[in-house]
């Protein structure tokens, strides 16, 4: 059969409309997806990489009480969605084989001066603990003459955003702390 370029055309429309109609007419098409409920309800959660520096943003994907994995999050400035190797590796933290990593502390430890035992307290307990002792130092180091004090000194993160950086640095002031640094000086 020999075609010219007329009739070649008219096949070639009659066979891409009767493909069209094929796979649009309800009928069975030969990979057609299927369709699965979502059987896990998953959470995410933004937060920063807590190894270096840098302050990499990160999304972690958890599933009841387990990290399912951790991405870089691509909207955030820094690192625009990348993570380096241990940034990647950030769930172990919490997890060690998908199981909860049993050497993660979840709960404050109290060591009494002169003893080798650690103690479980309460959150209240250590937290009035810590703001009386700083208090009773405070107090007992105060140079009246300088409004200052020489007993302290204050060391901030590099996970420490700008807001978090300034909060820092006004407590430490009103504290009487005159040596305050930042650990990526150091």
């Amino acid at each position: 059969m020999k075609l010219d370029r007329r009739e070649f055309l008219k096949l070639s429309g009659a066979g891409v409309g009767a493909t069209v109609l094929g796979l649009y007419s309800g009928g069975t098409a030969l990979a057609a997806p299927r369709v699965q409920p979502l059987k896990k309800k998953v959470k995410e959660t933004t937060t920063i990489c807590c190894y270096c520096g840098v302050g990499c943003g990160a999304i972690v994907t958890t599933y009841e009480d387990g990290i399912v994995k951790v991405d870089g999050d691509p909207d955030h400035p820094i690192n625009e969605g990348a993570l380096c190797t241990k940034g990647q590796a950030m769930a172990q933290v919490h997890q060690v084989d998908g199981k909860p990593n049993t050497y993660r502390l979840t709960k404050p430890l109290y060591r009494a001066p002169n003893t080798t035992d650690w103690q479980e307290k309460s959150w209240d307990w250590m937290i009035s603990t810590i703001a009386a002792r700083v208090k009773a130092t405070r107090d007992a180091n105060w140079n009246s003459a300088a409004g200052r004090t020489d007993a302290f000194a204050g060391l901030g993160g590099g996970e420490l955003d700008n807001e978090e950086c300034y909060l820092l640095s006004k407590m430490s002031r009103a504290l009487g702390i005159v040596y305050l640094e930042h650990c990526a000086r150091i």
